[in-house]
């Protein structure tokens, strides 16, 4: 059965494989420190029976440890106050089953306790599986990011989708509207 608890220090030691898969955005230490000081109720992670975490043993035993990363941000005046996903990550093994809705359903629900408007979360346009996920999630896109993330070995930066799910606060439904053109991240409020 697998165990949702709150994201520790010691989990930075032992999420490595999870993290250095390729469709996922890694970052230093002191950032993920920065949001479990901050907003420790948007950091979970999922682990296998046993508490033991996403890796190989000597016996080859794979056990898996899932992520989700966010926070709260935004102008509660002018309606953006919201939940922002930094990161969801799921180790390859163990994707569809399940467990990435299950962290959204979480962080969403985190969201609206705090009044947020809506949940927002950046995602690869290359990234479909991604974006298909979070489609039937109920996240729309509301604005193409240009050259949000960059690229490695002097390919060109890649686009991002910024999607949205309004949540029950936004009773119009106004944070989802799409914007008509692309934005570039210094825009990015």
């Amino acid at each position: 059965m697998t165990t949702l608890r709150a994201f520790t220090c010691d989990d930075l030691f032992r999420f490595n494989n999870i993290n250095l898969d390729p469709l996922t955005e890694t970052y230093g230490i002191p950032f993920y420190l920065q949001y479990l000081a901050h907003w420790p109720e948007y950091f979970i992670v999922a682990e296998a029976p046993g508490g033991e975490l996403m890796g190989y043993s000597a016996t080859a035993l794979m056990l898996c440890m899932f992520t989700v990363m966010g926070k709260a941000e935004g102008s509660v005046a002018r309606e953006e106050w919201h939940g922002h996903v930094t990161a969801l990550s799921v180790a390859p093994e163990f994707r569809r089953l399940g467990l990435a809705a299950k962290l959204m359903e979480l962080l969403e629900e985190i969201s609206e306790k705090k009044g947020g408007f809506f949940v927002d979360l950046f995602v690869r346009v290359s990234n479909q599986v991604a974006v298909n996920m979070y489609k039937q999630l109920g996240y729309s896109v509301y604005r193409t990011v240009l050259e949000y993330y960059s690229a490695s070995s002097g390919e060109p930066d890649e686009d991002a989708y910024d999607m949205r799910k309004a949540l029950s606060r936004d009773t119009e439904k106004k944070s989802i509207i799409p914007l008509p053109h692309p934005v570039r991240p210094e825009d990015i409020e």
